[in-house]
């Protein structure tokens, strides 16, 4: 066998990417290529290239939570369950891990009292904008073994839409590992929930992927352990909430491939289950590791099994690094789903299935592999997409899509609340099934939605007597601080108005406040938004000159309803701004230029090109919210923003002033002026901006 350690690093990435090309060029079925890409790896695993070498970072600040981890971040969701559609569009069935209770075995394999969240809370963020330790939420760091936290589950679970879970089961020749929750489970008729059983059927190994390294407990597949095992899980699948499909119970198999002979296995258990008052029984396999024809193995069915066989692209290189050591893989999860989306069916029986993220720093410390870029949104769109278009000529009995998962903590796959964003992800399940029972329409907004963030009390009487001429209906909403709340509510009073007011401590200036409200507006339905804040900057003898023009370019009566209608009638127009004040990047970076380039990397989106692109000065603008999504997904949490100490540049907020524009281009809408809008002549001299000094 050849020993392709001792290659060199470059023959070895070389000779890996020529094999694999010639690979790729062999025509042959997709089953027959996952298998001989599992049997080659499992013997030849050193020949995998190196991993790619983030970045190390410049001198600078450090640009990760320093004070404690699982601070709440933009788009905290609390609990809310949703007002579901019924019938529901889909069965959704989560994956779940019963790990989380001390068992012997675990004990003598890793400590005493082990159980995941061990793992879960020993991680450490690896790179700049790697949310590690990921923790729990409103469920905290339970145990399974206490039966009421299975009922606590099950009832959240029901609450935003999930219909079923999907145990691992854990056999091993008449051994099974964390069966104690399903028993309980079993025997307690107060859940509803409907469940099923995915056999785990691979090795357990020290490296917690189920190769044949270290093995701590392995399998011994034969004819008398298929047997063994029907028998075993019968009472399961007998259960009325076991779920069902063609109203036969659903057994899935996690690695197929590992079974000696699986069509024999198939109909041996099929036999048993005749003879044994079970009746028939629904075969699946998960395409965890491989993709044959179901029918091949004698199964009825597969099931997807996101992120496994997909190939996103590869974004380590493009990573700041916090530890210098780290030799993970950091893959793009929009890439991931955008390649599930557009899958061609097979003509086999198949199952789809959506994921929630990925990150499994926890059990590979320093080593991990991480999907970055996942959002509860995004996941929405993606099991949205899934349940409307992958499911639309499937019966509606049959429509289940399945979700890598529930509680995968120490992988990074979790709907269940977290510290960071609370319930998000649970509900952005709701809102993709209440979405896809009825298709959201697009109605031209009938009142123009303000967003101001009002720190001096006297200038946010200004911007209300201007909006108050502008001619349109509004909705206000204020972000004020503690300490002003009581002097902006009396200017509201003075002239009888009414609005919204969001009291935020002082932290990260208008444009933490902004970003927290325009990411519950988005989901509230508002399409676009003006954002407007009470500009003073002391430091100038201009600022309230600043201001007025601003708000004169905007808001004016005669150009108000011009713009509002302009985003009524183009969906492609993404953000206006004030003539003049579009500002090529390079004129003025400031002390921005790094921390405007990290920040493009966070969020996911490419670098700026300073010769070429502008940013909005003075951050006042009309804005789609959609064009947002990149900021607001990337769920920034408060403690990324300085404190505040009257900084007059280089702090987070002014790097995010500066990629307003570059988000809305990034999604492909338009950045236009106002003038232009409003069929108005706009000057375009950039060399005399008298708000800021030119670099």
């Amino acid at each position: 066998m050849l020993c392709f350690r001792n290659f060199p690093r470059k023959i070895r990435n070389a000779l890996f990417h020529a094999l694999r090309f010639a690979f790729r060029l062999v025509p042959m079925r997709e089953g027959s290529r996952d298998r001989l890409r599992q049997w080659f790896l499992q013997r030849f695993s050193a020949i995998r290239p190196s991993a790619a070498q983030g970045r190390l970072p410049t001198a600078g600040p450090v640009r990760r939570a320093r004070i404690a981890a699982g601070a709440r971040a933009i788009g905290y969701r609390r609990h809310r369950p949703p007002v579901l559609p019924s019938p529901l569009p889909a069965t959704l069935v989560a994956f779940y891990l019963p790990q989380f209770h001390a068992i012997p075995e675990n004990n003598e394999w890793w400590g005493e009292g082990f159980t995941e969240w061990r793992n879960v809370g020993r991680a450490l963020p690896q790179f700049e904008g790697h949310c590690q330790p990921r923790l729990p939420g409103a469920l905290g760091y339970y145990d399974l073994s206490h039966p009421g936290t299975m009922r606590a589950q099950a009832a959240l679970a029901q609450a935003y839409g999930i219909g079923a879970f999907c145990f691992y089961f854990y056999w091993f020749h008449g051994k099974t590992l964390l069966e104690k929750p399903l028993q309980q489970w079993l025997s307690d008729p107060s859940i509803t929930l409907s469940f099923c059983l995915c056999w785990a059927n691979e090795n357990w190994s020290r490296r917690w992927d189920g190769r044949a390294d270290d093995i701590l407990i392995g399998q011994q597949h034969g004819a008398d352990d298929d047997l063994a095992f029907i028998s075993h899980i019968a009472p399961y699948l007998r259960d009325a909430r076991y779920l069902r499909v063609d109203g036969k119970p659903m057994l899935l198999v996690y690695r197929p491939g590992l079974l000696p002979d699986a069509k024999a296995t198939a109909a041996r258990w099929r036999s048993w289950c005749m003879e044994n008052g079970v009746g028939e029984i629904f075969i699946a396999y998960v395409q965890s590791f491989e993709r044959p024809d179901p029918q091949r193995l004698g199964f009825d069915a597969a099931v997807e099994f996101p992120p496994n066989l997909a190939v996103p692209i590869d974004i380590t290189a493009s990573q700041w690094l916090l530890n210098h050591e780290y030799s993970g893989q950091v893959l793009d999860w929009r890439q991931l789903a955008a390649e599930y989306r557009d899958r061609v069916a097979p003509a086999y029986r198949l199952f789809p299935a959506v994921n929630c993220g990925w990150d499994n720093e926890p059990r590979q410390p320093g080593k991990g592999r991480t999907y970055l870029h996942a959002s509860p949104r995004r996941y929405r769109d993606w099991l949205q997409h899934t349940i409307t278009s992958r499911l639309r000529s499937v019966p509606a009995s049959e429509r289940l899509v399945f979700i890598n998962a529930w509680n995968e903590w120490a992988e990074g796959a979790v709907l269940e609340p977290d510290s960071r964003l609370g319930h998000a992800w649970l509900q952005a399940t709701g809102s993709a099934l209440q979405r896809s029972a009825i298709a959201p329409t697009v109605k031209a907004a009938t009142r123009l939605c303000v967003v101001i963030h009002a720190w001096y009390p006297e200038a946010f009487g200004d911007i209300l007597d201007t909006l108050g001429n502008c001619g349109l209906p509004l909705r206000l909403v204020v972000t004020t601080a503690p300490e002003k709340a009581a002097s902006i509510r009396a200017v509201l009073e003075s002239r009888g108005l009414s609005a919204e007011i969001d009291i935020r401590k002082n932290r990260g200036r208008d444009i933490l406040p902004f970003l927290h409200l325009a990411d519950r507006l988005l989901d509230e339905g508002e399409a676009f938004v003006l954002k407007l804040h009470t500009k003073h900057s002391p430091h100038r003898q201009d600022g309230a000159r600043w201001r007025t023009e601003l708000l004169d370019r905007l808001v004016a009566p005669q150009r108000a309803p011009w713009i509002f209608q302009a985003f009524n009638d183009d969906p492609t127009l993404g953000l206006v701004a004030p003539e003049g004040h579009i500002q090529p990047l390079h004129y003025y970076w400031g002390a921005n230029e790094d921390n405007v380039n990290h920040l493009a990397t966070r969020i996911g989106i490419p670098p700026p090109q300073a010769d070429t692109d502008d940013f909005v000065s003075g951050s006042m603008f009309w804005v789609r919210l959609e064009a947002l999504r990149p900021l607001l997904d990337a769920h920034l949490d408060d403690e990324a923003f300085e404190t505040e100490a009257a900084q007059l540049d280089g702090t987070l907020a002014h790097a995010i002033e500066r990629v307003f524009a570059l988000c809305v281009r990034d999604q492909g809408l338009q950045v236009m002026d106002a003038a232009s809008i409003c069929g108005e002549s706009a000057s375009t001299d950039q060399e005399d901006y008298r708000y800021a000094d030119r670099d």
